[in-house]
């Protein structure tokens, strides 16, 4: 059957190629594993979900932003944006630069996060061609040790082509997994970049909202005020600047 005999010949190929060929194919996994991976964890909602995007502009309408229903959105919609945002709100009261570097270091830390995954995916278009090449050096030597100490008469040409022909192998393994790796890899990259513009756009909408508190005493988002304590019957109650 042609179908199985190409099979075969693929085996004998892989096997031909030398142990090499077995942390070329590690790789190969490598990549697979962490590529699907990646696509399923960068999804558009892991950050900036829909619902917390249309929660967020409906808060921000009008000047009326409330920071403790900006909190609760940010519990409900989890996300790079959400975290972004609580670091944001965090920060209210104080200056305008404050804030702003808090969201810094929040989508620092969360594409962090995220490129972490990547990584093992770059490893492998940086490892997997030098491995090849070492294969097909050792295979090179290889084939001119043989052909150097070939008896008299033997069909030198033949021998020597032979063994490039099988040191070649590795080489042609490493740039096969190498060159879609680099692929996936700029390809989720490009997928990071589009998701964290879409979450400065909500910091930029937010932000002019948390202006408004600056130096007006902090918020607690998630916390609702406390009543004040009750006052003692027949003790005068304390307001404004006499209170303690």
């Amino acid at each position: 059957m042609p179908g199985l005999d190409r099979v075969q010949t693929l085996w004998q190929l892989f096997l031909a190629g030398g142990f090499l060929m077995w942390p070329i194919a590690a790789m190969s996994l490598i990549v697979a594993t962490f590529g699907i991976e990646r696509l399923m964890a960068l999804r558009r909602g892991r950050f900036v979900p829909p619902g917390f995007r249309d929660g967020i502009a409906a808060l921000t309408k009008g000047g009326s932003f409330d920071p403790r229903a900006a909190g609760k959105l940010c519990e409900q919609f989890p996300s790079a944006a959400a975290s972004v945002v609580k670091a944001m709100l965090k920060k209210i009261g104080r200056p305008v630069p404050e804030i702003e570097q808090a969201a810094e270091i929040t989508k620092d830390r969360e594409a962090s996060l995220l490129y972490a995954n990547i990584r093992p995916i770059g490893l492998a278009v940086s490892v997997t061609p030098l491995l090849g090449l070492l294969g097909t050096v050792q295979g090179m030597i290889l084939a001119f040790y043989t052909t150097a100490n070939l008896d008299a008469g033997a069909n030198r040409a033949a021998e020597l082509a032979q063994g490039i022909y099988v040191a070649l192998i590795t080489t042609f393994a490493g740039l096969c997994v190498a060159i879609p790796a680099a692929m996936i890899a700029h390809y989720l990259e490009g997928r990071i970049l589009g998701g964290f513009r879409a979450v400065d756009d909500v910091v930029d909408s937010v932000l002019p909202s948390l202006e408004r508190y600056e130096g007006k005493g902090r918020v607690n988002p998630g916390v609702a005020a406390a009543p004040p304590p009750p006052v003692p019957p027949g003790q005068p109650k304390l307001t404004g600047a006499a209170r303690p």
